[in-house]
């Protein structure tokens, strides 16, 4: 199937220092090793990938001097920024740096990492959003999909739900938070993220995750789109990010569909 993608793009990764040129940010919930520019560029030739997505972590804050140099290094590379509202201003012009949307959280039990943007922020600073070109990206999961899709729904900015929308496996394909993600994925509301390793940590079956693709790929696969989620954070074992890609091609099933999530898809929301 790799014979199908001629620019095929890998859409969540995060790169982090090196830390005596970009330190972390003081108010932070984690403290991950480096993962360097050179590295995620040699994880992108192994997975026959020409295109990347750098999403800023929130260990960074509001700190893009990391992101915005590598963007400006390497422009077959996306950016995602983390901004609040007391600093929109500084998403004017962002667009033509390499930039492509904002991040925000909004997650349950867990709770928002520090250095992260809320819902409420995104709802603030949504028409600016709008205004600059760019779109929502929210880190969030099914347990509070159902309170906040009429939110979503209000918004005038395309959203992009991180980790397939954080799905609980052991509840099922039929659980309510589920099927509210199924819901504004068909109705166009939403992009959804596929990496679907996510939400089955612990689990030596992956194949757990299958049928909660299948679905989103048959909801609507015009906006699905892949993330290798490197340098897998907080994660052990760590997983192989071939590997990763592999199980999605084969789960896909078909060049069409493979092509459609690795090259005209995100084609279509980062270039």
């Amino acid at each position: 199937m790799s014979d199908a993608i001629t620019r095929g793009w890998d859409c969540h990764a995060h790169l982090f220092g090196p830390y005596a040129r970009y330190p972390l940010n003081e108010d932070r919930s984690y403290t991950p090793p480096e993962a360097l520019q050179a590295d995620y560029l040699a994880l992108l030739g192994r997975l026959d990938l020409t295109h990347g997505v750098l999403v800023q972590p929130s260990a960074y804050g509001e700190d893009h001097r990391l992101l915005l140099d590598t963007l400006a290094a390497l422009p077959q590379l996306r950016g995602v920024a983390v901004l609040r509202p007391h600093a929109a201003e500084r998403l004017r012009g962002l667009r033509a740096r390499g930039v492509r949307a904002a991040r925000f959280s909004q997650r349950s039990a867990s709770g928002n990492f520090a250095g992260s943007a809320s819902l409420q922020d995104l709802e603030d600073m949504a028409a600016t959003l709008a205004s600059e070109g760019l779109h929502a990206e929210l880190w969030t999961d099914c347990q509070v999909l159902p309170d906040i899709a009429p939110r979503l729904r209000q918004l005038p900015v395309p959203v992009v739900i991180d980790h397939m929308g954080g799905f609980d496996a052991t509840a099922g394909v039929d659980a309510p938070g589920f099927r509210q993600l199924l819901s504004l994925l068909e109705e166009g509301t939403v992009w959804v993220k596929l990496c679907a390793y996510r939400n089955v940590l612990g689990d030596a079956d992956l194949e757990r995750a299958r049928p909660f693709h299948d679905l989103l790929l048959e909801a609507n696969p015009e906006q699905l789109v892949w993330g290798s989620d490197w340098p897998h954070l907080r994660v052990t074992p760590e997983p192989d990010a071939g590997q990763l890609l592999e199980t999605f091609k084969q789960w896909s099933g078909s060049d069409t569909a493979v092509r459609q999530v690795l090259q005209d898809n995100p084609t279509r929301l980062y270039d």
